[in-house]
């Protein structure tokens, strides 16, 4: 584990992003939208002056610093998110089995009224927590029960923040149990891997700091890697197959696994958030991934380049343009509002536990017919959609 030196480092995720940037989709779901930055502004009640005619004219008061940096205020987004899956598609006389993720409160989310409906004759139909902290509607259909009778709605409202980008205060050490669960290797990202150490090592060379090590690799992500639309799903993150040199490009996992992975393997915990984006009535291929970073003295910073280099390519724009380096900026320490997490982690043990091998990651359902896994990214025999419902 890094510890940290003896210093206080005090800096603004902001002006250190401009000092770097100076040097320097299968679709799942549409471009996300970058927030764009509301100008705040004081309304003050007008005041009207005599009608006397002055006699000297006197200079309008100069703006405080307050009034000229007034704090940007977070968007929230805010709806109902309902998952339906369809396994009428198998014969009576198998059992069947299906998982859904739930979202649960985090600090930038509020989840409420999670409700699981699978129909009257299913044998288990409850909301469920597994021992890593991720939610799921677990549903089971007996032998028993009449394949027309396998529907299931799962479904929860969300209230999401969009994260701001905080100020950092580097100090301290970093916590035991955040030092144990975040910097180690999982099947895919590959943390102790001699070439993603050795890159690891290359990227971050002279950076003293968490956050100084941490914008080397996002960095470096945004520089070397590229968004690949031909990659099935969200990608696997393979992060050992994708610092080889010629497949440095992929999806939001593949991307994000590998910025997490440089991290890790430079002393930074970092970690990676499994979602959906809330961004359309049908939502149903809009996963997503994301990550954080975390620095001693500040807590967990929001990171996601992916999302970034998604529109370089939606939106065909040269990496050294304004536009590019400006949603470069905005995705260093920041979220926005229209997403939502379902899990987190790598290697997913569900509850009640799959009969197949761990879940790479829990962004999407998981079935089982009679203990043989079905291909969530096949719709011909898996079928589920999923909605969004934004408030009013």
């Amino acid at each position: 584990m890094q510890k940290a030196t003896t210093f206080v480092v005090v800096l603004s995720l902001a002006a250190m992003g401009a000092l770097l940037a100076a040097c320097s989709s299968q679709t799942e779901e549409p471009a996300a939208e970058e927030p764009a930055a509301e100008e705040a502004a004081t309304e003050e009640a007008a005041t009207e002056e005599p009608a006397a005619e002055a006699t000297t004219e006197q200079a309008a008061p100069e703006a405080t610093a307050e009034e000229e940096e007034a704090p940007a205020e977070a968007e929230v987004v805010s709806g109902t998110v309902t998952t339906t899956v369809d396994l009428t598609a198998y014969d009576k006389g198998q059992v069947v089995r299906v998982w859904v993720p739930v979202a649960t409160d985090n600090d930038y989310q509020v989840i409420t009224d999670d409700e699981v409906d699978g129909g009257a004759n299913a044998t288990t139909a409850e909301i469920v927590e597994s021992a890593d902290g991720n939610k799921m509607a677990y549903i089971e259909w007996d032998e028993n029960v009449e394949p027309a009778d396998r529907i299931a709605t799962v479904s929860f409202h969300a209230e999401r923040t969009e994260a701001l980008r905080p100020e950092i205060v580097e100090e301290g050490e970093v916590p035991e149990d955040i030092a144990a669960n975040y910097l180690g290797s999982s099947s895919m990202v590959k943390v102790d891997d001699p070439e993603v150490v050795a890159l690891a090592e290359e990227i971050t060379a002279g950076k003293e700091t968490y956050v100084d090590k941490a914008r080397a690799v996002y960095d470096w992500v945004y520089e070397n890697m590229n968004r690949d639309n031909n990659v099935t799903g969200c990608g696997d993150g393979d992060v050992c197959r994708l610092v080889s040199d010629g497949v440095r490009a992929g999806k939001f996992t593949d991307i994000n696994s590998v910025f997490v992975a440089l991290c890790r393997a430079s002393g930074v915990p970092a970690r990676e958030m499994f979602g959906i984006r809330m961004n359309d009535a049908d939502i149903t291929k809009n996963q997503h991934c994301w990550c954080e970073f975390y620095v001693p003295g500040t807590g967990w910073v929001p990171a996601d380049p992916a999302d970034v280099l998604k529109a370089v390519l939606t939106d065909e724009l040269e990496k050294d343009s304004q536009e590019a380096l400006d949603k470069k900026e905005y995705y260093w320490g920041q979220f926005d509002a229209k997403r939502v997490e379902y899990s987190h982690g790598r290697d997913v043990v569900l509850e009640p536990a799959q009969a197949g091998d761990p879940l790479n990651d829990f962004g999407y359902p998981y079935a089982e017919v009679d203990g043989e896994a079905l291909d969530f990214y096949s719709p011909d025999t898996f079928v589920y959609s999923v909605a969004f419902s934004a408030d009013e």
